[in-house]
């Protein structure tokens, strides 16, 4: 997956930049530097697998705000790496609630660059298959009828047939029905695939 995805790397100070960029490509990283967040968006690159580099303090769109900008694109996978001074390693915490999965702080040690890189690469492809996953999930679950999602929500829960019966207060035999709609509708070869999707669901 490494070869196939690209890094790019966000940060005003040019020298720090170049010399990232450099460290990256010695390694057989495909790696574009930008000057600012907003130059960044402005020419969005289409890659829907990337690893993206940035720099916490910078003038005008700051670090936070790319990285809150990124974590609203549904539609590629492009896991997040803050660069930060240690006076700001409280705001890079923080920011890992937000979505980033790593920070370095400065100055940058080139290993440590590259080691985070790399494994975030690595990963990068099964992040993908299981947001891909995710979002054919979603996508089934909207497509059931109301009373199938309530039968749904009873059999993620671990209710029986009859129990669904009771609380639904319809048949058994009716709640067979709705039972096997709902396995065919949402893909589920068992139950316990079923839980798996729902589970899947919450943790998105």
């Amino acid at each position: 997956m490494i070869s196939s995805a690209s890094v790019f790397v966000i940060d005003d100070d040019p020298a720090v930049r170049d010399s990232l960029v450099v460290v990256l490509r010695s390694e057989g990283i495909r790696a574009r530097g930008f000057a600012s967040g907003t130059e960044f968006f402005d020419h969005l690159p289409e890659d829907r697998l990337a690893c993206v580099i940035t720099d916490v303090r910078m003038p005008g769109m700051d670090g936070s705000e790319v990285v809150s900008r990124l974590s609203d694109l549904q539609d590629r996978e492009w896991p997040m790496i803050v660069i930060t001074g240690h006076a700001d390693v409280p705001t890079a915490v923080q920011m890992m609630k937000s979505g980033i999965v790593d920070f370095i702080e400065k100055p940058v040690d080139p290993a440590r660059l590259v080691e985070t890189v790399k494994g975030v690469l690595g990963g990068i492809g099964k992040l993908s298959v299981q947001r891909e996953q995710r979002q054919a999930a979603a996508t089934r679950l909207k497509a059931l009828t109301p009373r199938e999602r309530q039968v749904f929500d009873a059999l993620v829960e671990g209710l029986s047939n009859k129990e669904i019966a009771r609380q639904l207060a319809i048949s058994p035999r009716t709640v067979e029905i709705f039972r096997a709609r709902v396995m065919d509708k949402m893909a589920a070869e068992s139950l316990s695939a079923l839980v798996r999707m729902a589970l899947t669901l919450a943790a998105d």
